[in-house]
């Protein structure tokens, strides 16, 4: 084989290597990494076989005494135990269940427009279109029908008392707010 084409061969290589790694990243419509609409809970587990899942039933006790668990969870973390995903089933206690939603808390997943949760407001509203903006306790949540994702923004990087009721508007967003929580709708 000649030297041409073996380096042709290593070049190749290197590209489909590279898009794979994009890609293990990638937040789209649809999709966040190697996760789809079509991804079933039970896939998780060969999908993230080099990572550690951690999955969060509650029972009818629970339910009862905490609000907060009434949903069923799987929480990725890397192998160095950094907490990556929450991913939520559509339907609960059936492992042939798809994503209804996943909210990340790895940087390294970032849209193709380079929005990730190292973004500012700025950086979202250069990119996206904010579709609406819903004011809770405490945070202001920007919808983006795009990536079909909600962002939220604390409401201490608004320069607002936390736990207020007062609505929100995108112009009070200042540019260099922080992104809380990144999470991706499969609906």
């Amino acid at each position: 084989m000649s030297l041409l084409k073996r380096c042709l061969i290593v070049l190749i290589s290197l590209v489909f290597i590279q898009c794979g790694k994009e890609n293990k990243f990638l937040i789209e419509k649809g999709s966040v990494g190697s996760l789809n609409k079509q991804t079933s809970i039970l896939e998780l587990n060969t999908i993230f076989k080099m990572d550690s899942i951690v999955s969060i039933y509650p029972d009818k006790a629970e339910k009862d005494k905490i609000f907060s668990l009434d949903k069923e969870e799987y929480v990725i973390f890397s192998k160095d135990g950094k907490k990556l995903l929450e991913i939520v089933p559509t339907d609960q206690n059936d492992s042939l269940s798809k994503i209804r939603s996943i909210q990340i808390f790895d940087s390294n997943y970032i849209t193709d427009k380079g929005i990730s949760l190292k973004s500012t407001f700025k950086d979202i509203n250069e990119n996206y279109m904010v579709n609406k903006v819903e004011t809770t306790l405490t945070s202001a949540t920007l919808f983006i029908d795009e990536l079909n994702a909600t962002i939220s923004i604390d409401k201490k990087e608004l320069g607002l008392n936390t736990f207020s009721r007062e609505e929100v508007s995108i112009d009070q967003i200042p540019d260099i707010a922080k992104i809380k929580y990144f999470t991706i709708w499969f609906n």
